[in-house]
């Protein structure tokens, strides 16, 4: 063993209070770092898996200066063949005015391919009443969210009546009831690709063309790819930005706030080896007059240092684990927020990463310290103690 390790561990066995309090403070700091991270990590993966994942990843719509896809047929078999592209949903969309008894509303319609809509936006698994796939196999049916269900009195079964200026008015009978937790749960309704077509007395023709890819983080990649062949198209990092900022402007202030209590843990580490200098004064000027050199002495308290800010940081970042994942297993009342427990997800490489930043922050917090203590004259060290 080097001298230098023997004496560093020997200056941290004999101050074990300053010791414990050291790695506590760092260790504390580092628990609160690692559940944050996996409240975030978890948070970004929900807002993901409720947003990203029951969105088209890219929207395809006519070129500039048209109203409509025309031939859209050849046009989707031939974005089926870009690599990437796992499935796609042609549509036609437009306003609608919609009248049950005595009330009426003003809403979207969406005219899809059920099984294809299906496959992109996962609109299956939001129907919480009545058949998805019996808008596919009854002539004249609609699909429509709760909230617009409560606010016309509509139930399973009902009929509908729908108009807007230039169409064709066409009562159409409610088959399935949806919720998304989301403000279209009021403002799109879903039909045939041949009914709205009826509807709005067009020919064989759609407005837009729903993408989902096997990788969402290549959306950019592939609309630029799409508008190549001369239609527009934008992913949904364009279409929904706000997705993005709540990400980052969330990540931001987590990490500053954290950043904050790291290095204040991290003078915990200072102020302990500062003590150490102060008191060991008389030590280091024998040890330096013994031929020990300065860098030696530097060494010896780097090690300290660093021996510190490991050890504070692995028990941190194995408290932070085991909490943050019994907090995630905690159920929340039914209901709230929209998610039955609190999400978590704790990633190997966040660990890591923790460990090293920590490491390498009390390291540097002990250069101060480490240099002082390598300055000292032995002379005047061993004369005035």
């Amino acid at each position: 063993m080097r001298y230098e390790l023997f004496i560093a561990l020997r200056h941290i066995r004999a101050r074990k209070r300053q010791t414990i309090l050291s790695v506590a403070a760092i260790g504390i700091a580092v628990m609160i770092l690692m559940v944050s991270q996996s409240f975030m990590a978890g948070f970004t993966q929900e807002l993901y898996s409720k947003t990203v994942e029951n969105l088209p990843h890219v929207v395809v719509s006519p070129q500039d200066d048209e109203d409509y896809v025309h031939l859209y047929k050849n046009i989707v078999d031939k974005i089926n063949n870009i690599d990437g592209v796992v499935a796609s949903s042609p549509y036609l969309t437009g306003e609608a005015s919609f009248k049950f008894k005595d009330n009426t509303k003003n809403a979207a319609i969406k005219g899809i391919i059920a099984s294809r809509e299906d496959a992109v936006s996962h609109t299956k698994d939001d129907i919480i009443k009545g058949s998805y796939d019996e808008l596919t196999y009854s002539d004249r049916s609609i699909i429509i969210g709760d909230k617009f269900a409560e606010d016309m009195e509509l139930d399973i079964g009902d009929n509908v009546e729908v108009s807007f200026p230039n169409s064709n008015p066409v009562s159409l009978k409610v088959v399935a009831i949806y919720d998304t937790g989301t403000a279209l749960d009021e403002s799109l309704t879903y039909t045939s690709l041949k009914t709205a077509q009826d509807f709005y007395d067009t020919e064989d023709v759609i407005n837009g063309i729903s993408l989902r890819l096997a990788d969402f983080n290549r959306d950019r990649e592939t609309a630029q790819i799409i508008e190549d062949y001369g239609y527009n198209a934008a992913g949904w990092t364009d279409n929904n930005p706000e997705i993005l900022r709540t990400i980052a402007i969330e990540t931001v202030s987590n990490n500053v706030t954290l950043g904050f209590i790291l290095l204040i843990a991290s003078f915990g580490v200072v102020s302990t080896l500062n003590m150490v200098v102060m008191s060991k004064v008389k030590e280091i000027g024998i040890l330096l007059a013994m031929g020990a050199s300065k860098s030696s002495i530097r060494t010896i308290f780097l090690i300290e240092s660093g021996m510190l800010g490991f050890g504070g940081a692995v028990l941190g970042t194995a408290a932070g684990v085991a909490l943050a994942l019994s907090i995630g297993s905690y159920p929340l009342p039914e209901g709230a927020y929209g998610i039955d427990t609190i999400p978590v997800v704790v990633r190997m490489g966040d660990v890591l990463t923790i460990i090293t930043i920590v490491f390498l922050l009390n390291l540097l917090a002990g250069l101060y310290p480490a240099q002082r203590a390598a300055s000292l004259d032995p002379v005047e060290a061993i004369s005035t103690h």
